[in-house]
């Protein structure tokens, strides 16, 4: 409703006490428009600030607007505290040793009397502490006895058996490095450098020499294996590209890591959860050929590579005679195969794996 000339106050102070209450207004009305607009032609995170901007406002206007609940038949001071929550660092696994250590008072005596205090409880906690690795020398002494009444053999203790004959390291170190460098990834090289930052120089050749005679020591083991893996009905094949090194030659030369897994856990069945590598210096037919020697069963494999050229590879084995069946599955509400096939080979007695990479 505007204002006519007869409305005004004839007083001054009631005209300048309108004046600012117009000014206010307008700019209330100024800020309001400021965001309107910003919210039709800002950036996006620039709407997002204004609007949870507003929405705090609103909120503390609603906070300040609202009244507190009267409660008077329940004081402040007999209102139940709440509990402070307890910071969850875990539990500590029960089977690590415990060292305990005892904090004493720098004084026993009761400050006001100056008597024995006994003690009435005590207070414990736990923090996780880690003994640095220390290498030793482990000294072998082994007497000679002789006889002095006469002239018999001298006596002497067997040396112990090494896993390095003549070598300076004992199993306990050589399994300690191979268990760094294929378990937690740590090379020769980078574990020369720690040995040679705690004053003991040593040859990366002699730690691989080392690596050598503990495979040699668990080869039978590794053999074991595989041969149980092969007995069962289903087994996993699949490939990894390995450089390796080949002095002379200019380039790492790429070989192949074949990885032999079974895990019957999903369906009940009698195969365990295992892997074991087998290093090749290819992925062609005549390498898995040689690998899967003697196994019976039924092999999942990937087959990677273009549709018509993976057909015509297995139809090549299948002219062979060696490939009983193979199924490729794909999805039912689709019609176009992607490039990764499973393919299941199925072996008898008389036959076994003949295929190959498609590339």
């Amino acid at each position: 409703m505007a204002l006519r000339p007869e409305d005004l106050p004839s007083d001054p102070a009631a005209l300048a006490e309108m004046v600012l209450a117009f000014e206010g207004e307008n700019d209330d009305l100024r800020a309001e428009i400021a965001t309107l607009k910003s919210l039709i032609f800002g950036a996006r995170s620039e709407r997002s600030a204004i609007v949870c901007a507003e929405q705090i406002a609103l909120d503390l206007e609603r906070t300040a607007g609202a009244q507190p609940p009267a409660n008077d038949d329940k004081p402040d001071a007999q209102r139940p505290k709440r509990r402070k929550a307890r910071r969850n660092i875990g539990a500590l696994p029960a089977h690590l040793p415990r060292v305990e250590r005892v904090i004493e008072p720098a004084s026993t005596l009761c400050p006001c009397c100056t008597g024995q205090m006994h003690r009435i409880g005590e207070e414990s906690s736990e923090a996780l502490d880690r003994v640095p690795a220390w290498l030793r020398v482990l000294r072998t002494i082994r007497p000679k006895y002789a006889c002095r009444s006469c002239e018999g053999p001298i006596v002497q203790a067997p040396a112990p058996a090494r896993l390095v004959e003549g070598g300076m390291a004992t199993t306990a170190l050589i399994a300690h490095i191979a268990a760094a460098k294929y378990a937690w990834q740590s090379t020769l090289y980078r574990q020369t450098q720690i040995l040679a930052g705690q004053g003991v120089v040593v040859d990366r050749q002699t730690l691989a020499r080392w690596m050598g005679s503990a495979a040699w020591l668990v080869r039978g083991l590794y053999d074991l294996q595989l041969k149980t893996m092969h007995g069962f009905e289903r087994l996993f094949c699949d490939e990894t590209p390995m450089p390796v090194l080949d002095p002379g030659r200019g380039r790492t030369r790429i070989c192949q890591f074949w990885a032999h897994a079974t895990d019957d856990r999903a369906w009940k069945g009698p195969a365990p959860p295992a892997v074991a590598y087998v290093f090749a210096g290819g992925r062609g037919k005549k390498e898995i050929v040689a690998q899967l020697a003697g196994f019976e069963g039924v092999l999942q494999v990937d087959v990677c590579g273009r549709p018509g050229k993976c057909k015509q590879n297995l139809t090549s084995v299948q002219a062979c005679g060696r490939v009983l069946t193979c199924v490729r599955p794909r999805d039912a509400t689709s019609t176009r195969r992607g490039p990764l096939w499973n393919a299941w080979i199925g072996f008898n007695s008389a036959t076994r794996a003949c295929w190959h990479s498609s590339t």
